[in-house]
This record gives C-alpha cells, sequence and structure tokens, in this order.
C-alpha cells in the first residue's frame, strides 16, 4: 500500500479531465468514490471527477453492469431540496466480496467484506492460536473457503491482518511478540498459498493490523475527510499506531513506520518485550490496566475483553477509575509526543484506548493539549475509532484496491 501518492486518493487534488475522458479511467475512481460513500448521487459523482453528466451516467452504467453498484431506475431529492433530482448511487448488496482475515494473541476470524466496507459474512472467532503460522492461517482459510462455499459469493482476493509489523517488500512477519511465531516468518507467501490452495481467485495480501483498522477507519469511519490521520490503538495485547496521509498508508521505507508501541512514557515502568522499560507497550494495554487496578486476569474471555468490561461495569470504584487515569495519562503522553513530530489533523482511537478516551474524555484531551506544542496552540480532534472490526475491513481493502485501481482488468 506504500508508495508514491495517488491522485485518485482523498485529498490529492483534481483528477485530470482529459485522463477521465479516456472512459475507462474513469471507472476506478468513481468506484472509489461510491465505495467511500463521497458520491451518494450521479450528480454528486458528475462534480466529484469533473466530467459531464453525459460521462458521469456512461461510467456509473458501466460499473453496475460489472455488478459492483447499483443506480436508482428513478431519480430522487433530498427532502427540502430545491435542486434537480439526481439518481442514487449504492453499492451492490449482491456484489463481489474478498475475503478477510485476522489473526491475534487470542484467536482468529474470517469474513466475507463487499465494498463500502460491509461485512457480509463472519466465522466465529476462534479462541486458539498455534505457534506454527501455516497451521493457523491454513485454519482461517479453511474458514473463509467454507464462508464462499455457503454464500456462492464471487471473491475478488484476500486480505490478511496481523499483530505484527510486515516488512516490504517480501510480507515477512518481523515481530509477533505476543503470538510465539518465529521472527521474520514470510506470512504473505504462506497465506497467498494457503488462499490459492484453496480455490479462491484472486490476489492475496498481509498487513499490520492496526494499519490496516486506520485505513478501514479512514474510508469508512471516524477517520473519513481527515488528510493527515494518527490511529493508535490497542489490540489484544501490545499497542500499535498508523498514519494515513492524503489517503495512502504511510509506511515507511520498509513497511515498518509508526511503531509507537515503544515509546517510552514511564521510564521507571514495566520491562518491555523490546529490551527497554515502559514503553507505551506494556504500559496502556489491556494487561496493564487489569494490573493496574490490582486483578488477575483470568483465562475464560480475552485480555482485551476482560479490560473492556472492566471500565464499562466497574469505573465507578476507585481502584479501577485511578488505574483508568494512570493509562489515560501515559496514553496521552504518547500521543502528545506523536502530535508533535507527525502534526495530524486528526487522532482516532481503537481498542481499549478507545474506552478509555470515552470513560475520561476530557482528562486525555487535556492531557495530549498540555504536552503538546500543537495541542495548545490548535485543538486537534481526539476522537474513538467507529467500525466493527476495523482490522478485518481494512484487510479486505488490501484485496480490493486492485478493482478500485482498474475494475475492467481486475474482474475480467
Amino acid at each position: 500500500m506504500s508508495g508514491t501518492a495517488d491522485p485518485r486518493k482523498a485529498g490529492a487534488g483534481p483528477i485530470s479531465r482529459a485522463r477521465l475522458d479516456r472512459g475507462r479511467g474513469a471507472l476506478g475512481p468513481a468506484l472509489e468514490l461510491v465505495h467511500t460513500g463521497r458520491a451518494p448521487t450521479r450528480a454528486v459523482l458528475t462534480a466529484e471527477l469533473g466530467v459531464t453528466r453525459a460521462t458521469a451516467g456512461a461510467v456509473a452504467a458501466e460499473l453496475e453492469a460489472l455488478g459492483l453498484i447499483r443506480v436508482d431506475a428513478r431519480p430522487s431529492a433530498p427532502a427540502g431540496s430545491q435542486g434537480r433530482p439526481s439518481h442514487r448511487l449504492e453499492v451492490a448488496e449482491d456484489g463481489p466480496v474478498a475475503l478477510a482475515a485476522q489473526v491475534h494473541t487470542d484467536g482468529f476470524r474470517a469474513a466475507l467484506v463487499g465494498l463500502g466496507g460491509r461485512i457480509v459474512a463472519t466465522t466465529p472467532g476462534c479462541e486458539t492460536v498455534d505457534a506454527n503460522p501455516a497451521k493457523v492461517l491454513g485454519a482461517v482459510v479453511e474458514a473463509g473457503a467454507e464462508l464462499l462455499r455457503a454464500t456462492g459469493r464471487r471473491c475478488v482476493g484476500a486480505g490478511l491482518a496481523v499483530p505484527s509489523a510486515v516488512a516490504e517488500p517480501d510480507g515477512l512477519a518481523l515481530n509477533p511478540l505476543h503470538l510465539a511465531w518465529p521472527a521474520g516468518e514470510p506470512v504473505r507467501r504462506i497465506f497467498t498459498d494457503l488462499v490459492h490452495a484453496a480455490g479462491i481467485t484472486g490476489p492475496a495480501f498481509a498487513g499490520n493490523d492496526v494499519n490496516l483498522a486506520a485505513l478501514a477507519e479512514h474510508r469508512h469511519g471516524a477517520g473519513r475527510g481527515a488528510r493527515h490521520l494518527l490511529c493508535v490503538a490497542t489490540g489484544h495485547r501490545g499497542v500499535g499506531g498508523a498514519l494515513v496521509l492524503d489517503g495512502r498508508l504511510h509506511t515507511g521505507s520498509s513497511g515498518l513506520a509508526l511503531e509507537v508501541g515503544h515509546l517510552t512514557v514511564n521510564p521507571e515502568g514495566r520491562v518491555c518485550h523490546c529490551g527497554s522499560r515502559g514503553c507505551l507497550d506494556v504500559e496502556a494495554d489491556p494487561l496493564a490496566l487489569l494490573m493496574e487496578a490490582g486483578l488477575d486476569p483470568g483465562p475464560e474471555v480475552s485480555l482485551l475483553a476482560q479490560a473492556d468490561a472492566l471500565l464499562r461495569t466497574r469505573y465507578h470504584e476507585p481502584a479501577v477509575r485511578a488505574a483508568a487515569e494512570t493509562l489515560i495519562d501515559r496514553l496521552g503522553l504518547g500521543l502528545a509526543g506523536l502530535v508533535n513530530i507527525l502534526n495530524p489533523d486528526r487522532v482516532i482511537l481503537g481498542g481499549l484506548h478507545r474506552g478509555l478516551l470515552n470513560a475520561d474524555p476530557e482528562r486525555l484531551r487535556a492531557v495530549v493539549a498540555e504536552r503538546s506544542l500543537w495541542g495548545q496552540s490548535g485543538s486537534v480532534p481526539i476522537l474513538p475509532c467507529t467500525l466493527d472490526h476495523d482490522s478485518l475491513v481494512g484487510a479486505a481493502e488490501l484485496a480490493w484496491q486492485p478493482v478500485l485501481d482498474d475494475p475492467l482488468a481486475a474482474l475480467r
């Protein structure tokens, strides 16, 4: 997903009229506008593309013929509108899907995701993760293949989200610390081989789970409209970060950018897996909250589920509130440093961090404002992520990208 900025991406500037008038070149930009909800009508599509009404109509008709979108037969005007009625555009509910897979500390899940980030079907989450990556990925691919067989949907490709930095260009999971996988496992190659062995057509991709959550939130959730979006989130263990610039993930020179979990926020704190002490990874994740509250995590449900339940049901207890405030202060310190360096126009928080923000939004925002230069000079919105299963949706975005780039070539 890294590379030279694509002018069709959000905020990247106007699209060349000459290019669009070639017809085929307009299909990808048009599909992305409908996919991200930025063109709910043909009139908006015409304006966004900068083409004639006839060209926009022909483009919409071709995307409908490909089974990707639906165009209302009758134009309609919004309630109270004085403007000319326009045909509504929606993604096709019965159109193709992408196979999305996610592996995390406490299990794995597969899903089918259509255009618009819509989850069509999902498997129950599995609660065990084998130390052999091929065994885990084989199980999640088989679960996804079963969903495809059951639904009979056409599949455009597959995407995988893992709780590790994924190095480019080889797709190696460099630090799956909480999975007990060997460092440097070629997860993309393993996943691709298993996908094709299962008879699933289309390309296969793999990426870091928080990167993919940020991509999904930027296109379909709390990050829509942001040009410089910072996402920080807890998974089931650890803390991750991602940056979306003008619609593109910023992954650095080799896919390893924004390893925010290893920012030091408590120099005298817990020893981190990286060998340092007091990293955000071990000071502001679900296990840290449970330990700070003096609780022994139980084996019944995931650490994330236990920490979320603690905030929802016992926040009124002094020990739980004090533990949450400690994590909020440490998270705020880390966010302030990131805001100083990156100057984002929006910050979104996922996983347990979403719960911490909801528990005491003013405290977190005050810490960030106090400790960051840009927070003092201008308010940086800090919002909770809004999508369910955003890493799964983001994994599907990887598989959908070739279709968004060139629908005719991808679906040929």
